[in-house]
C-alpha cells in the first residue's frame, strides 16, 4: 500500500503523524539521504545513526515543511545535513594539518574518471580525513560559499579554503594512482 501513495498523500499523512506514510516516506528517500549521512560521517554504522536521528527530526518539523519554499527532498537533505554537521561537531573534529606535497598543477584526465562508477567516487571522497571531508561536501556537493562553511564549522574562512584545496589535491593524487594502477591504494 504505500508504495501506491503520491508525494503529496505521504507529505498530508507525515503532517497527520500516520505510520503508513512515515514508512512510504522513509522507503522512498531512505537510500539518498544515508548517502548524505555517509558522505559526511564516514563510517556506515554512524552514519545510519545519524540517518535515524534525522528522521526523528523530519517526522517532528513536518509542519514546518512548506512546498512553495522548496522541495520535500531539499527539506529534508538539509535537515540530515544538519544532523551530520551536528554528530560531527559532538565529535570534534579537528582540521590538521597533512603531510602531503602539494601540487596543484596535476590534472587527472577524463578518461580515470570514466572507469569509475559513481559508488567508486563516494569512496574515494570518504577516505579523505575527517575535516577535509566535511569541507569538500559542503562546498562542491552542497554549494555552500566558505563563509558559511566557515560559520557551520566554527572555523576561518581561509581555512575552509585551504581545507578545500588540500582535499583536492587529495583526490587528484588518489584518482592519477587509480588511472596507473586501475585500483584505489591509500594516499597519506
Amino acid at each position: 500500500m504505500p508504495n501506491h501513495l503520491t508525494t503529496e498523500e505521504i507529505i498530508d499523512g507525515c503532517r497527520r503523524g500516520q505510520a503508513v506514510s512515515q514508512r512510504a516516506l522513509v522507503d522512498q528517500f531512505s537510500a539518498s539521504l544515508f548517502s548524505v549521512c555517509l558522505r559526511y560521517i564516514g563510517s556506515e554504522s554512524k552514519s545510519k545513526d545519524v540517518l535515524q536521528e534525522s528522521f526523528i527530526r523530519i517526522f517532528k518539523s513536518f509542519k514546518n515543511f512548506d512546498s512553495s519554499k522548496g522541495s520535500l527532498q531539499g527539506w529534508m537533505r538539509k535537515i540530515t545535513v544538519n544532523m551530520a554537521l551536528k554528530t560531527i561537531e559532538k565529535e570534534k573534529i579537528k582540521f590538521s594539518p597533512l603531510s602531503v606535497d602539494f601540487n596543484n598543477s596535476m590534472s587527472v584526465e577524463p578518461s580515470a574518471l570514466h572507469n569509475m562508477e559513481a559508488d567508486d567516487l563516494l569512496k574515494v571522497v570518504q577516505t579523505l580525513p575527517d575535516g577535509y571531508r566535511q569541507v569538500f561536501n559542503l562546498s562542491v556537493i552542497e554549494g555552500y560559499s566558505h563563509k558559511e562553511i566557515a560559520q557551520m564549522l566554527d572555523i576561518q574562512e581561509v581555512s575552509s579554503r585551504s581545507n578545500l584545496s588540500r582535499a583536492k589535491q587529495i583526490l587528484r593524487n588518489k584518482l592519477i594512482a587509480f588511472k596507473k594502477t586501475g585500483s584505489w591504494v591509500k594516499i597519506m
